[in-house]
């Protein structure tokens, strides 16, 4: 059974970062009320949480996650489409989406992360993509159409700590200027016909490669339109 906690989540903890829970032991934590407020049910067995979504390489700790259990989030897909002009052809419009480059080297991802207290998914989605990508959407947002809360495949995930995302898609009228913060090295507005030409964008023009928690979600989002 291997037990592991990264040191990122030792020094967060010694620096007194909010995102690390310096609670050591799990069964010391009163889980009913967690489990009350969790998106998706789990369950707890000799006071340790259980992940509902995968075992992963991790039976004990928290790998990369700074939680025990489950940590809910929300995600902000924005959409516009492109006119793009084509010599002897009619033009053709291109779906693209705003994705951000992490700044831990996960690689690209929806613009996202956890809920403050009291926020609800929808807006923790709006509040992440103005702090990640510059991008005000209770402004200029068309339509916003939130989906079901999802398990995260989280690399980082443990089977004791885990995420879990409700994905919100808004819609543009144009492609408006982006700009990377917070916690994103930068934002681009990415070509997604398909899953297939956003993997293929990510890795001609930015030389880069999709979050693995993103991908089952990006994959399940652009079939959809």
């Amino acid at each position: 059974m291997l037990e592991f906690t990264h040191p990122s989540v030792l020094a967060g903890i010694a620096s007194g970062a909010d995102w690390a829970d310096p609670i050591m032991d799990p069964t010391t934590i009163d889980w009913q009320e967690r489990q009350a407020e969790a998106w998706i049910p789990f369950d707890v067995i000799d006071g340790r949480p259980v992940n509902p979504g995968e075992k992963t390489r991790f039976a004990r700790g928290r790998n990369e996650l700074g939680h025990w259990g489950p940590k809910n989030a929300a995600d902000a897909l924005i959409f516009t489409y492109k006119v793009i002009k084509r010599w002897g052809l009619f033009p053709k419009r291109v779906r693209h989406m705003v994705l951000v480059e992490r700044d831990d080297g996960h690689g690209w991802a929806i613009p996202g992360g956890t809920l403050e207290p009291g926020e609800t998914g929808e807006e923790a989605a709006v509040r992440e993509a103005k702090e990640e990508a510059g991008v005000d959407l209770d402004r200029i947002a068309r339509a916003r159409v939130p989906h079901p809360a999802r398990y995260v495949p989280d690399p980082r995930a443990s089977d004791e700590a885990w995420m879990v995302t409700k994905p919100v898609c808004f819609w543009l009228d144009e492609m408006v200027p982006v700009q990377g913060g917070d916690d994103a090295r930068r934002a681009e507005w990415v070509r997604c016909d398909s899953y297939a030409a956003l993997e293929r964008d990510v890795r001609s023009r930015f030389g880069g490669r999709v979050f693995a928690a993103h991908v089952a979600l990006l994959k399940g989002m652009l079939f959809r339109f």
